[in-house]
C-alpha cells in the first residue's frame, strides 16, 4: 500500500526533473547551433562571389536566415529530444509487455510497423508543402523589403491599392500553404486513433479467449493493458517524428545550399602580396562573359600609366562598368589577364589587392550608422584628425557641422536623411580616408545642382591627385582633365586618345560628345 504509491510518485517526480533538464539543456545546444547556423550563413553571404549575390533578392537570403535556420533548430532539438525520450519509453514499456505475455506483446507490435508506414507517406507530403511554405515566405520577406524600398515611388504614381492587392495575393498564398501544412500534420491524429482502436480491440478479444482458456491472468491481462495503452504514445510520436524531421531537412537543404556555394573568386595556391610602385595598370586580351554566355568585353587591350587620370566613354551598356569591376575582381575575367606593376591581379591576394583600391559609385551605399561610423569604415583605426581633414577635402565637413548631431547624427538606411550631394561627398571622403593608389570613380555628378557639382568635381580632384585614376565619364569637365579617353563601344575598346585627338580622329566620340557631353 504505502511502496506501490511512493513508487509512483518518485518516478512522475524523476520524470518531471528529468525532462526539465534535459529540455533546458537542449533550448541551450538548439540555441547554440542556430547561431551557428546564422553565423555560417552570414560568413557565406558576407564571402560571397558578386554574381552569386546579384543572382538572387536579398530578401530570400533573409528568409534563410530567420525561417529556415528555425526550422533546422526544431529538427536539431526537439526531434533529437523526442527521439531518445520516446525510444527509451518504449523499449522500457515493451520489456515489461514480454515479460507479463510475449504473445499478446506480438500481437500489440503490429501497430508500430503500420504507424511507421501512415507517417512516412505523410512525412514526404510534409517536407514537400514545408518546402512550397517557405518559398512564399521568402517571397514575403522579398515583397515587403521592396515596398520599403520604394514607397515614395508608390505614393509618387499612386499604387497603394494595387500593392494593397499584391501584398494581399501573398499573404493568401502563404495563409493556404501555411493551412496545407497544419491540416496534413493533423492528419495523423485519425488514423493514428483508428489504428489503436483497431488494436485495442483485437486484443481484448484475444485477451478474452487466452483468459477462457486459463492461460493468462486477469491481473497478468490489467497489467499488460496498462503497459500498453502507455506504450501507444512514444509510438504514435515516434511515427510522426519524421514529418519534424522531413521539415528541418527541408529548410537545411536551402540553408546548406548558400553555406556550401563555392567560391569562383578565391585566391589561387601561393599567392603573394600585391607591391604597388607606380600602378600601372594594363588589360591584356581581357574578355567577359556572365553565365548565360553573353559577351560582355570582347579581347580588351589598355594601358593606365601610374598616376594618370583615364575616362572611359561609351553608350549605356558598352562594358565600361564591367571593365571597371575586373580590376579589384567582382568578376573574374573569362580570358585574359590584368597586370598592376606587371603582378596578374589573379596571382596576387585578393586583401592586398583591395587593399590598394578606392571605389567611389553612382550607386552609392552608406550604413544606417553615424556619419563617423560609414567614414571610418575605409580605416576603423584612423583618428579623429585624419577623419575630419577627410571630411574638409571632400566637402562635407560644412554640411555634417549643420546635423542635429555632428558626426553622431545616424544617417538612415543607405544614408535617406541625406541630399544626393552630401551622400556623394561622405562616399569621397571615405575614399580620401582610404588613401589607396587606384581609384575607381564611377562619377555621379550628373543630376546635381551646379554649386554642388562644382564642390565634388574639388572633392574629386583631391582624391585622385598623384592616384591611377580611372573614371566613366558623365561630364565634360572630367573627359577633358583626362590624361587619356577609352573610347568603348559593344565590348572593345575602339579608340584611345586626348580630347582634341579623338574629336579629330574618332566619328564614335564625335557624336557622343555633340550628344552628350558639349556643354548646352
Amino acid at each position: 500500500m504505502l511502496l506501490i504509491p511512493f513508487a509512483i510518485m518518485s518516478a512522475f517526480t524523476i520524470k518531471g526533473i528529468s525532462l526539465y533538464l534535459v529540455r533546458t539543456t537542449m533550448i541551450k545546444v538548439g540555441a547554440g547551433i542556430e547561431k551557428e547556423i546564422q553565423h555560417d550563413l552570414t560568413k557565406a553571404i558576407i564571402n560571397a562571389d558578386t554574381q552569386v549575390i546579384e543572382k538572387k533578392h536579398s530578401g530570400k537570403f533573409i528568409g534563410h536566415l530567420l525561417f529556415d535556420a528555425a526550422l533546422i533548430i526544431q529538427l536539431v532539438s526537439t526531434a533529437v529530444l523526442n527521439l531518445i525520450k520516446d525510444s527509451l519509453t518504449l523499449v522500457a514499456l515493451l520489456s515489461l509487455m514480454f515479460y507479463q505475455n510475449w504473445r499478446l506483446s506480438l500481437f500489440a507490435i503490429i501497430m508500430i510497423p503500420l504507424a511507421t508506414i501512415t507517417a512516412k507517406s505523410l512525412g514526404k507530403r510534409m517536407g514537400k508543402i514545408t518546402t512550397q511554405v517557405q518559398e512564399k515566405m521568402g517571397m514575403i520577406t522579398t515583397y515587403f523589403s521592396e515596398i520599403l524600398k520604394n514607397s515614395k515611388i508608390i505614393k509618387t504614381y499612386q499604387k497603394e491599392k494595387f500593392e494593397f492587392a499584391r501584398a494581399d495575393k501573398f499573404l493568401e498564398e502563404a495563409k493556404e500553404k501555411g493551412q496545407k501544412m497544419g491540416i496534413v500534420l493533423v492528419r495523423a491524429t485519425p488514423i493514428m486513433e483508428f489504428l489503436t482502436g483497431v488494436m485495442l480491440a483485437g486484443l481484448i478479444y484475444y485477451s478474452a479467449i487466452m483468459v477462457d482458456e486459463g492461460t493468462l491472468e486477469i491481473n497478468n491481462f490489467f497489467s499488460f493493458l496498462a503497459a500498453m495503452m502507455l506504450s501507444y504514445q512514444p509510438v504514435r510520436s515516434l511515427a510522426t517524428l519524421n514529418i519534424g524531421i522531413n521539415q528541418g531537412l527541408s529548410g537545411a537543404r536551402r540553408v546548406l545550399a548558400v553555406i556550401d556555394e563555392k567560391r569562383k573568386i578565391s585566391d589561387n595556391i601561393n599567392v603573394k602580396d600585391l607591391l604597388i610602385d607606380k600602378a600601372k595598370i594594363e588589360y591584356k586580351g581581357v574578355s567577359f562573359s556572365y553565365e548565360n554566355n553573353k559577351e560582355i568585353l570582347k579581347s580588351v587591350n589598355l594601358t593606365i600609366e601610374g598616376g594618370s587620370v583615364i575616362a572611359l566613354v561609351g553608350h549605356s551598356g558598352s562594358g565600361k562598368t564591367t571593365i571597371m569591376n575586373l580590376i579589384p575582381r567582382f568578376y573574374n575575367a573569362s580570358s585574359g589577364e590584368i597586370f598592376i606593376d606587371n603582378q596578374s591581379i589573379y596571382n596576387v591576394s585578393i586583401y592586398s589587392l583591395r587593399k590598394n583600391i578606392s571605389l567611389v559609385s553612382q550607386d552609392i551605399t552608406l550604413f544606417d550608422d553615424t556619419v563617423l561610423a560609414n567614414i571610418s569604415y575605409a580605416d576603423s583605426k584612423a583618428s579623429k584628425d585624419k577623419i575630419l581633414e577627410a571630411c574638409k577635402f571632400s566637402a562635407a565637413h560644412d554640411f555634417v557641422e549643420n546635423l542635429p548631431e555632428k558626426y553622431n547624427t545616424i544617417i538612415g538606411e543607405n544614408g535617406v536623411r541625406l541630399s544626393g550631394g552630401e551622400k556623394q561627398r561622405i562616399s569621397i571622403a571615405r575614399a580620401i580616408l582610404k588613401n589607396a593608389p587606384i581609384i575607381l570613380l564611377d562619377e555621379a555628378t550628373s543630376s546635381l545642382d551646379a554649386d554642388t557639382e562644382h564642390k565634388i568635381q574639388e572633392a574629386i580632384m583631391y582624391l585622385t591627385k598623384n592616384k591611377t585614376t580611372i573614371i566613366i565619364a558623365h561630364r565634360l569637365s572630367t573627359v577633358l582633365r583626362a590624361n587619356k579617353i577609352f573610347i568603348v563601344e559593344k565590348g572593345k575598346v575602339v579608340a584611345e586618345g586626348d580630347h582634341k585627338h579623338l574629336l579629330k580622329n574618332s566619328e564614335i566620340y564625335k557624336n557622343f560628345y555633340n550628344k552628350q557631353l558639349r556643354p548646352h
